[in-house]
């Protein structure tokens, strides 16, 4: 039975779980506002870390909503991803979007995730 929860385990909280996703990022999804790293998990399971900057969303009150739609929709996605480490980071004019478009946005991002999640780039490979 799958659960939906968002207990610790599925967060990014130590500055070297983020730099691992930042230095071996095999998957990258993005658009105007919002981009998404991710390396595969060495947890077991998919774990979510955000970075939205004051320089970009000024206010904690944007901050907190813009992270909150993100990991409402992380959390009902979570099961149909493989197990990944997962970073987002916003981009300016995110906090000026509407909830609903915030959301839209972002299931968009898991999709072409879950889509380019079975064809890993060759790292071995010669250029």
């Amino acid at each position: 039975m799958n659960t939906f929860g968002f207990p610790r385990s599925v967060r990014l909280l130590n500055p070297g779980d983020f730099s691992q996703v930042f230095d071996n990022t095999e998957f990258k999804a993005s658009n105007r506002y919002l981009l998404v790293l991710a390396t595969p998990s060495k947890s077991g399971d998919s774990r979510l870390g955000f970075v939205i900057a004051k320089k970009h969303v000024k206010h904690a009150v944007q901050r907190n909503r813009v992270k909150r739609i993100i990991r409402e929709s992380f959390r009902l996605n979570q099961h149909q991803m493989a197990n990944n480490d997962f970073v987002i980071l916003a981009r300016p004019g995110i906090s000026d979007l509407e909830n609903a478009t915030i959301r839209e946005m972002i299931d968009s991002l898991w999709f072409k995730l879950r889509q380019s999640n079975g064809k890993r780039p060759n790292r071995n490979k010669k250029r």
